[in-house]
């Protein structure tokens, strides 16, 4: 034991083992025989020192101590070795009953003993002899092992895949940053166009009226230094006491001017032309203005939506706009359908402001567009077609329903739909009780102050609180969603994934009690 306390001093510094018929070389440094020997064959120096050693390794003498001192290590070393098996054949046994581990439990996936397999903890487990449980799990590793391979491989796939998705969502990413900088940029050189063409208006007028201005000016005050002039000849005159002398000086300074043009008062005669400077709406709804402006230049723009009736009870606007509930009977409702079909673009991408198909009143987001009504109500049976343009429904087009009656709900499908890309459209909903809007099968719905989604006949309550008065609606068919929006402000409500083929048509659906004063609307921009 006392060799193994100095192991590292009986260590060959060449080839880190225990010393073999050790020799010592003049600078007092010990190594293997054939360890120095092949060292010296190449260069004459001590290994560990660097001291020229001029002897060769073959006339050294053995090292008896050292090689006593080894021998003794190297022995330690087999004794240790061979304890060391024994306690690893003594960690075979079972440490609970010390016996030995001639069984493997399936259920628990451990190694047992005899008495462990009838022992409570494994009743009613499965055993395997250790010998085939291992054949078993050995097959199972084999299997695995010529399944990793092409798992490996697909996995690898998987992968380079998704890093190809990454470098594509990046590559998409910037061409979007560098699309929407220069959508803003082509509205900053319209916005910044107007500002300069606003401004040089108001320098136009600023000059043509600052130019009167400065006429009348010009004028007052050339009216003032004759005025000036001759309240100092007339006081010098009037100082004169000879009546001929002031007869004639004041003759003189009139000259051929008579006293009654001399003396005439000129204030009497000029007049202050006052400020007209005005850049009429511009000055006041400038902001308005402007954006109505910047609707005509925006591109792309979304369809318009008209609408097409499927009920004989239901009459379409001869603009295709507005939908209106004829019933051929007093019956307290009738079924309707409407179908929008798209035509030419409106700008912003925002959805048509024309008629829903459920006696619904379309109104133009600007204040001289037209507001027209589907269903005539007491009040006013005067309808609007088009932008400024007047429609006076017949009286058989004002349904008489009673009061009381439960509420039936109204349908719109489109028939000329979507075929392809992203579309955008706004409904003005109102402060109605109940809607659904969206697509065929997917549409989200309000109703008893609750937002549902469906998605074929799949619902899900929402969290939205508010209520707004528009709903906008996109449906991008590049990533197969259908997003709900608050229209006056542009809050996201929900986006749901689509799993429809195109076309599509725009679905609409309302309850209605009469009479009906909160119409829907299809808006136009």
């Amino acid at each position: 034991m006392a060799s193994l306390s100095y192991s590292e001093d009986l260590t060959c510094s060449v080839c880190l083992a225990i010393f073999t018929d050790p020799v010592n070389l003049p600078c007092g440094h010990s190594f293997c025989r054939k360890c120095i020997a092949a060292v010296l064959n190449t260069q004459q120096q001590c290994p560990q020192c660097r001291t020229d050693v001029a002897t060769e390794a073959k006339c050294l003498p053995t090292s008896l101590i050292l090689k006593s001192l080894a021998e003794k290590a190297k022995e330690s070393e087999r004794t240790k070795k061979e304890r060391g098996d024994e306690s690893a054949q003594i960690t075979e046994l079972c440490p609970e009953h010390e016996e030995k581990l001639k069984l493997f439990c399936v259920t628990d996936q451990q190694l047992a003993c005899i008495i462990c397999r009838d022992g409570v903890r494994h009743e009613g487990h499965k055993f395997k002899p250790v010998g085939e449980a291992a054949a078993s799990v050995r097959k199972e590793l084999e299997m695995f092992l010529q399944q990793a391979a092409g798992d490996i491989s697909a996995t690898e796939s998987l992968a380079n895949t998704q890093k190809d998705e990454i470098t594509k969502t990046k590559e998409k990413s910037q061409q979007l940053m560098t699309q929407i900088s220069s959508q803003f940029e082509e509205m900053y050189r319209f916005l910044k166009k107007r500002e300069d063409e606003i401004k040089n208006e108001l320098k136009c007028k600023e000059k043509e009226g600052v130019g009167k201005m400065a006429e009348a000016l010009n004028a007052i005050e050339a009216a003032l230094s004759e005025s000036r002039e001759l309240e100092a000849k007339a006081s010098s005159v009037l100082k004169i006491t000879d009546s001929e002398r002031f007869l004639k000086s004041w003759t003189d300074s009139s000259s051929m001017t008579t006293p009654e043009q001399l003396l005439r008062p000129r204030a009497n005669q000029l007049q202050v032309v006052n400020s007209s400077l005005s850049l009429e709406p511009y000055e006041s709804h400038l902001q308005f203005f402007v954006w109505k402006e910047m609707l005509q230049v925006i591109q792309p723009r979304a369809e318009r939506l008209t609408i097409k009736s499927h009920s004989p009870d239901v009459v379409v606007s001869d603009d295709g706009r507005s939908l209106y509930c004829k019933p051929k009977t007093n019956q307290a409702h009738s079924m309707a359908f409407g179908s929008v079909a798209s035509s030419q673009a409106s700008p912003f991408g925002f959805g048509s402001n024309q008629r829903s198909g459920f006696g619904e009143e379309v109104r133009s987001p600007f204040g001289g567009g037209a507001r027209t009504s589907l269903f005539g109500t007491p009040q006013n049976d005067r309808m609007y077609s088009g932008f400024g343009s007047p429609y006076t429904a017949p009286t058989s087009f004002v349904p008489t329903i009673n009061s009381s009656a439960a509420s039936v709900r109204y349908h719109a499908s489109g028939v000329s739909a979507f075929t392809s890309a992203q579309h955008y459209w706004e409904i003005e909903v109102g402060n109605r009780e109940y809607w659904a809007l969206g697509i065929k099968d997917h549409f989200l719905e309000y109703g008893d102050q609750k937002y549902v989604t469906y998605v074929h006949n799949t619902t899900t309550e929402l969290t939205f609180e508010n209520k707004p008065g528009k709903i906008g609606i996109y449906l991008s068919r590049s990533s197969n969603t259908l997003s709900f929006y608050d229209a006056d402000n542009m809050t996201h409500i929900h986006t749901m994934s689509v799993t429809v083929s195109m076309p599509v048509s725009v679905y609409i659906k309302i309850s209605h009690k009469a009479p009906d004063y909160s119409p829907v609307t299809v808006l136009w921009y």
